[in-house]
């Protein structure tokens, strides 16, 4: 068999699994859009600078939890079940520890608020809309933990189920909390963005007490020591563990989150319609974005299991087919996209300001889209290797340094020379942001050529 065919053949189960259950969970954030984008250019506005927020002060704490993919996928390859299944009570510590810190800045923002120059109006919605996400907090990242282990395990449909069931509750409770309505004795008033927050987090706790059943009482579960009783205690050594390789990823994934969101925050400064065309494209990209990390989750599960069992053959293969792959769909998915970029905006809006200011910035999202695609298959394969601290130098140095440091100099910086269009304003941030992604996806495959390079891969049992 072509070995390309059967890399792509063990990829594909694991894959689709986790795109559609991302692509559920984005719907969250597209369906909000949508319904905000009708109800109010003010709430879209206090959206996009929210969810900028949240989605910074989550992805870094949730980059974390999720060192329990490679870890536990390791073990079970090597078929220490009992160990993989106590590294999900040690990930549930690491979870409620890491919400305290979560609670804190969301509950806090007026650092971001001041670097969006959000106020008003808009600044009070921002604050309602995060701390009704704080509550949905604690159970998003515990749900992190059980992602981040059934991935590991190669069950990816388990979490798949319960992500599908949070968009069919999270449509009509985004609808009813966004636009207010009135049954019986009961009103509730349009509560615009912050009613988004407020079925996140209606969401988030019915996936994890859903979630908690499915490992007591799921015949799979068995042989990893869930049953009755409560968490393991902690263990200084796994922890330890988890955070030496999940402090850099967290590093690593709150540097790449930020280097978009705070897109967001400072292209807030230029107003209200340039911030609301760039959530839209923020949006459409984002979506995009789920299919490059769905294959990137199967690669790195994969490895992780090769690695494992010892087998680091198939290991070096299927990590370079599933970048080889991953370059090949993102420059396909890119074209099909920008040509199709008027259409695909006027499904999100009928505003022609708002379309007018989000058309040019679709100009870049080929380039953008593919060099996302490389670098997340390369950082994820790098991680199932245990190899984390060296992607993050290059996602420091790429993404804030290139991306987003390139971009607030483009946009609001003094220039000697006079700049193109495309590299003002919200297009400077844009092109930027494509150009250090570029660079990530460069660095980081050369990294993880390296490493296929060597006839040992550096693991740690």
């Amino acid at each position: 068999m072509n070995p390309r065919l059967q890399s792509l053949r063990q990829i594909l189960p694991l894959a689709w699994p986790v795109f559609i259950g991302q692509l559920a969970v984005l719907a969250y954030s597209t369906i909000d859009t949508l319904l905000v984008a009708r109800h109010s250019a003010t709430d879209l506005a206090a959206l996009a600078v929210g969810s900028a927020v949240y989605t910074s002060v989550f992805v870094g704490l949730m980059g974390v939890v999720l060192a329990i993919s490679p870890l536990a996928g390791q073990l079970f390859g090597a078929k220490r079940i009992t160990e993989a299944g106590d590294s999900l009570h040690q990930a549930a510590w690491l979870a409620i520890f890491l919400t305290v810190i979560g609670e804190i800045i969301l509950w806090f923002p007026q650092p971001f608020l001041a670097l969006s120059h959000a106020e008003g109006e808009i600044a009070a919605k921002v604050r309602d809309y995060l701390r009704m996400l704080g509550i949905a907090l604690p159970a998003a990242l515990l749900f992190t933990a059980y992602r981040g282990f059934n991935t590991a395990v190669s069950r990816p449909k388990a979490v798949m189920a319960l992500q599908i069931g949070g968009l069919a509750l999270k449509f009509p409770a985004s609808a009813l909390l966004i636009g207010g309505f009135t049954l019986g004795p009961l009103h509730v008033p349009p509560l615009g963005a912050v009613g988004c927050a407020i079925a996140t987090a209606i969401v988030m706790w019915s996936q994890l007490l859903i979630a908690l059943q499915v490992l007591r009482r799921d015949p799979f579960y068995a042989g990893f020591g869930f049953g009755t009783g409560g968490l393991h205690r902690p263990r200084k050594e796994t922890l330890t563990r988890l955070l030496k390789l999940g402090i850099p990823m967290g590093a690593s994934v709150l540097i790449e989150v930020t280097g978009f969101t705070f897109m967001a925050i400072f292209i807030a400064r230029l107003g209200t319609t340039p911030v609301a065309g760039h959530q839209l494209c923020a949006n459409l990209v984002a979506m995009m974005f789920m299919l490059p990390l769905a294959q990137a989750n199967a690669c790195s599960t994969l490895v992780a299991q090769a690695l494992g069992a010892r087998d680091y053959a198939a290991a070096r293969r299927l990590g370079w087919h599933g970048l080889e792959i991953a370059l090949a769909i993102a420059f396909v998915l890119g074209a099909l996209i920008f040509s199709l970029r008027g259409q695909v905006l006027g499904l999100y809006t009928n505003d022609a300001a708002i379309i007018a200011a989000a058309l040019p910035l679709l100009g870049w999202v080929w380039l953008f889209h593919v060099a996302d695609a490389g670098q997340t298959v390369s950082a994820f394969v790098l991680r199932a290797h245990h190899i984390a601290t060296m992607p993050m130098v290059i996602y420091a140095f790429a993404i804030w340094g290139l991306g987003l440091g390139g971009g607030y100099w483009l946009a609001f910086g003094e220039h000697d020379i006079a700049l193109p269009r495309l590299m003002q304003g919200a297009m400077g941030f844009w092109s930027a942001a494509s150009v250090g992604l570029a660079a990530a996806a460069t660095g980081l495959g050369l990294l993880l050529a390296l490493v296929h390079r060597r006839e040992v891969p550096r693991h740690r049992d």
